[in-house]
């Protein structure tokens, strides 16, 4: 009888063979293992209640992995979550709109994420952001695997970056047509850091409750 994998099966075999021909075994196995760090009081995340749909037409939903702000802290760049969060609800703020955040635990897989609040948002779109840094912006009438812009390479999201990816999920939201915003192009960003994002992704697939609805997060800076 043929073997039978899982996505999450397959994705960690094609990590693992990446990984020894890269030879960097050691340095990934201390980066799953390391201990989850803390924030040092400067960004709490407090569940909630179930998220419910919003009443208002200008808002737009952030909606987070199930990993995000907690066991994993940070871009696969290192960008902090609480940097991302700020970018991305200050680009939405100063567009004049709302931004509401919420975890979705059904999934890893950002294009959902970013659906599942769109669908929760008063104005029908909705940003999903990975614990790894990739990011999403959706319309709840889109087909999940659809999208009104898509930014697959975490390497290259920087700051400036996820402030504007909230400036044109506000413009959206407004019934704006926007420019989609800008992003670098590197061809080595990659194979470079494919085994790490692999990794990542896997580590917060383990956290994913398929059955959980998403909750609302009210989420503090310090």
């Amino acid at each position: 009888m043929a073997n039978v994998f899982s996505n999450e099966d397959l994705i960690e075999i094609i990590t693992r063979e990446v990984l020894r021909q890269m030879g960097e075994d050691q340095k990934v196995e201390k980066e799953v293992n390391k201990p989850i760090p803390n924030n040092d009081g400067k960004f709490k995340i407090i569940e909630n209640g179930e998220a419910s749909i919003g009443k208002i037409v200008d808002e737009v939903v952030i909606a987070v992995g199930p990993a995000f702000g907690e066991r994993l802290t940070q871009s696969i760049i290192g960008i902090p979550h609480e940097d991302i969060l700020k970018e991305v609800m200050a680009g939405i703020e100063e567009e004049g709109v709302s931004p509401r955040i919420i975890k979705v635990f059904r999934t890893s897989d950002v294009a959902f994420m970013a659906h599942d609040g769109a669908k929760l948002s008063g104005s029908g779109i909705g940003i999903g952001i990975q614990s790894k840094g990739t990011t999403v912006i959706h319309q709840k009438d889109l087909q999940p695997l659809n999208n009104l812009e898509l930014f697959p390479q975490a390497p290259l999201i920087d700051r400036e970056t996820y402030r504007n990816i909230g400036k044109n999920a506000a413009k959206y939201a407004k019934g704006e047509s926007p420019d989609p915003v800008p992003v670098r192009n590197d061809q080595m960003a990659r194979p470079s850091y494919q085994a790490i994002s692999a990794v990542l992704h896997i580590k917060e697939t383990n956290y994913v409750v398929q059955r959980k609805k998403p909750v609302e997060l009210k989420v503090v800076f310090e």
